[in-house]
């Protein structure tokens, strides 16, 4: 499945060096558990977020964190199956290779 490990590096030296941005990501991140949709849901809302930007390190990021809340490889594939009418074929072939890195596929 996704790996697992905490935050990326790259993001921890960023962190360091810029410590008020980490504070507002962090009070961002606290606001967004606000309301009625429980943490996997908003994991998989916020991953078909990042299929439809094109995003890859929020789509590898948006895997490894749809799994720690308890997120299926089936419930995933179908937030890639989802985005497949929006994003077209190629657009979407390349988002679940993004995806399959994190679930050990690729």
């Amino acid at each position: 499945m996704a790996k697992k490990g905490g935050p990326p590096k790259t993001y921890k030296t960023f962190i360091k060096r810029y410590p008020a941005l980490g504070r507002a990501w962090e009070a961002m991140r606290e606001a967004e558990t606000r309301g009625p949709v429980d943490e996997k849901t908003r994991r998989l809302i916020k991953l078909g977020i990042a299929l439809g930007g094109m995003k890859e390190g929020a789509v590898h990021s948006g895997v490894r964190k749809a799994v720690e809340a308890g997120a299926s490889r089936a419930e995933i594939e179908q937030v890639v199956a989802l985005a497949a009418s929006t994003l077209g074929l190629p657009s979407t072939v390349a988002v679940y290779s993004w995806v399959l890195e994190q679930l050990g596929d690729s």
